[in-house]
């Protein structure tokens, strides 16, 4: 049995117990996580300044390390995290279903946990505690591969877990973390059939593509976020430029940043200089077509590739449309199906847009940094899915369960 299995292994175990937890027991665990989380700040803290000495060093920059770096914010972001998911309703056990046939069998379906999950991750530590939270609420054990570069601080996380958990009588396998961080490890991980229930993918376009072409678990797709904000000719410019700023700018690096900018043709000439200024003072290098290239100084020539790019940067792509016609056929090209927006003052336009659009969230005269599940309201999520199957959006506490039918009998026999 290699080691990975006999991960498996444990990892099967725990969950049969975590399966008959009650809902006060969770809570009690997850309070406790929060709470030890922020003792061991200084521990913590420590070992994500060695991963961000080391990616330094490793020539990593840019918003990279802000994925990668854990503030004091940041932390107490975590533990609050925990402690909302704990504050949710238990999804476990919620009867959906219950109806009698005409032989008299009574048959119901309810929500379960999925048993054991696997999560292949980036350089984001707090993934870690989401993840965790998340999967012991939906009653399921974890098992964590996290990228490299954030070592370190995912082992010092899961290592506060874990003694949490024993302290608590419950089994620290609840929560574990692959540390052998090579590719072959993440090639087993794909093909841990018969431990691991299902397999997420959390992170970049190459992380998820070879999750999705290598796994023999079953898959969850969670996004690449090529998002698009399109400026109609009846925006507000008032509302339209802190949109994009906060779309593009307040964490570029993240799956629901903005990516791509589309504006109409007959407010370009006022628009474009504007919101060219005001991207260029946040240091937003502007990738365009001609006519934006003509109405932005220091703008510079877009590629067909970079209408299909997800930056995770302070870049950005920008085209000019004649109308919401040839702006949603643009979308449908090149969306990844994540989240799409639209700035308007248009019912009629406001309305088409929501409809023919296909993603997992499509707004009217808002930011897409709202496509998160702690903004939705359902607490910490394991990412977005941008599939149909099983789940799409956000993919909170709901989305890690199952179902099951329960039957009762008097001695029915079937003929």
């Amino acid at each position: 049995m290699t080691e990975l299995e006999q991960m498996g292994k444990f990892a099967k175990e725990a969950s049969f117990l975590l399966a008959t937890l009650g809902t006060n027991e969770k809570n009690q665990a997850l309070r406790a996580c929060a709470a030890a989380l922020r003792e061991s700040k200084t521990q913590i803290l420590e070992a994500n300044a060695a991963d961000l000495s080391a990616a330094k060093e490793n020539g990593i920059k840019g918003a990279f390390l802000d994925r990668l770096q854990l503030t004091e914010k940041r932390l107490e972001e975590m533990a609050a995290g925990l402690e909302q998911v704990a504050s949710l309703p238990d999804p476990v056990g919620e009867v959906l279903s219950m109806q009698t046939l005409p032989n008299g069998l009574i048959i119901g379906k309810k929500t379960v946990p999925m048993g054991v999950i696997g999560i292949i991750f980036e350089a984001r530590p707090n993934v870690t505690a989401d993840a965790f939270g998340l999967c012991l609420k939906a009653g399921s054990a974890v098992i964590l591969r996290g990228g490299k570069e954030a070592l370190q601080s995912n082992m010092a996380v899961v290592d506060v877990f874990r003694h949490t958990l024993s302290a608590l009588s419950l089994p620290a396998d609840a929560v574990q973390l692959i540390t052998d961080t090579s590719r072959e490890s993440a090639t087993q991980m794909m093909r841990l059939n018969g431990y691991l229930d299902v397999l997420i993918p959390r992170g970049g376009a190459g992380l998820i593509r070879s999750v999705v072409e290598n796994s023999t678990v079953p898959v969850i797709q969670t996004g690449v976020g090529n998002c698009h904000i399109y400026v109609d000719e009846s925006a507000d410019f008032e509302k339209a430029i802190p949109i994009i700023l906060n779309a593009k700018t307040q964490r570029p690096g993240v799956c629901n940043a903005c990516e791509s900018l589309l504006v109409h043709e007959k407010i370009a000439d006022a628009f474009l200089p504007a919101i060219g200024h005001a991207l260029q003072e946040k240091k937003v290098e502007i990738r365009g077509d001609e006519t934006t290239v003509s109405l932005i100084d220091g703008a510079i020539a877009a590629t067909e590739e970079d209408w299909a790019t997800e930056y995770d940067d302070y870049i950005i792509s920008t085209r000019v449309v004649k109308d919401l016609d040839e702006a949603i056929q643009h979308i449908r090209r090149y969306t990844t199906g994540h989240s799409e927006a639209i700035i308007t003052e248009n019912y009629t336009n406001a309305q088409r847009f929501l409809n023919e659009v296909d993603a997992a969230a499509v707004y009217v005269n808002a930011s897409t940094r709202f496509t998160d599940g702690g903004q939705f309201g359902f607490g910490a999520e394991i990412g977005i899915s941008t599939q149909k199957l099983h789940a799409r959006g956000p993919m909170g506490l709901k989305e890690l369960t199952t179902t099951k039918y329960i039957i009762y009998g008097n001695g029915q026999i079937r003929e």
